[in-house]
């Protein structure tokens, strides 16, 4: 058990680094404290001694190790007010009417990983929990026609696709096929049904079988990957002074770029949860700050990842915010 003044130090510690990105010395700690130089050393050796801060090889000042970044998480921490700039930002995007749900948590996302210079991850609902429902087409002239495809959770997703030298009638045709043959199946499948078993049967009723395989193909692909996950602001590790090691950065950027581990960043309640370093499977240099949302019958995860140096007051407010609003 820590006393108030072992606290007060750790605090002091956390925030001074989490803002300056420098070690703190007893110096910058006695003017806060009205305290000893020779009291704050005491007290900063017994911090160490517990694992709750580090000392830097470069200097004689102390940093926070893991273990006091979780300490401050949990004990310490206070709420931090948002900004009249954050909030106006996000209400911007909040009072959008014409933007569906899916698009204002994307943006507002976006939005938060750039006032922040972290990382900024929304996982929708999985492909496979979407069903197709639905493919409806609205010719926009000679060569291109808007595909709608609807699922059963209700999700819409528009797409131009090219048709050139095509027939309405052909279009038609085909969607009537894909509505007869593939509705029901996961989202994440459609495309590989549409090679495998439907193609050859488009093949038989529709002479321009080959230029609508390869739209509505792409169609599908790329509405299973826009539903299930996005990422804003991956390079802004680079813009984090820790993150200066050439190799460091690559290995982030790629784990960044494999799908499959950025889904397993995917929130399990809709708490608002801080995995520090070892403490996630993602990386042990970053943490990962999450929680799961739900939107009538649709749920997902927003999550931002940064630095160990997180401004972690801030974070916890901007999602609880934005939590708030998409509610209602």
């Amino acid at each position: 058990m820590l006393s108030k003044r072992q606290k007060d130090i750790l605090k002091i510690i956390v925030e001074h680094y989490i803002k300056l990105v420098r070690p703190v010395s007893s110096n910058n700690i006695c003017k806060l404290l009205n305290c000893s130089s020779a009291t704050i050393r005491n007290e900063m050796v017994t911090l160490e001694n517990l694992g709750f801060i580090e000392k830097m090889h470069t200097s004689s000042g102390r940093v926070p190790s893991e273990k006091g970044y979780r300490y401050y998480v949990d004990y310490l921490m206070e709420p931090k007010a948002m900004t009249g700039e954050d909030m106006l930002k996000l209400q911007t995007i909040f009072h959008n009417q014409s933007l569906p749900v899916n698009d204002v948590i994307a943006k507002s996302m976006t939005i938060i990983s750039e006032l922040t210079n972290y990382t900024a991850i929304v996982l929708g609902s999985s492909a496979q929990e979407n069903r197709l429902q639905q493919v409806e087409i609205v010719p926009l002239d000679k060569e291109a026609v808007i595909a709608i495809v609807i699922t059963d959770k209700g999700h819409v997703e528009h797409k131009r696709i090219e048709v050139p030298n095509v027939s309405l009638d052909e279009v038609k045709k085909t969607v009537e096929l894909i509505n007869n043959l593939v509705v029901g199946t996961p989202i994440s499948k459609v495309s590989s049904k549409l090679e495998f078993e439907i193609k050859p049967i488009i093949s038989k009723y529709v002479k321009q079988h080959e230029i609508l395989y390869q739209a509505f193909y792409q169609a599908f692909n790329d509405f299973s990957h826009k539903n299930s996950m996005q990422l804003s602001g991956k390079v802004n590790f680079l813009k984090q002074p820790e993150f200066d090691n050439v190799d460091k950065i690559r290995d982030i950027i790629t784990k960044l770029e494999d799908d499959e581990l950025v889904r397993s960043v995917k929130a399990e309640d809709s708490d608002i949860k801080v995995y520090i370093g070892s403490e996630n499977e993602f990386d042990e240099d970053v943490t990962i700050i999450k929680t799961k949302y739900t939107i009538d019958d649709e749920s997902g995860t927003i999550a931002i990842i940064g630095p160990k140096r997180m401004e972690y007051n801030r974070v916890v407010s901007l999602l609880e915010y934005l939590k708030e609003n998409i509610k209602r």
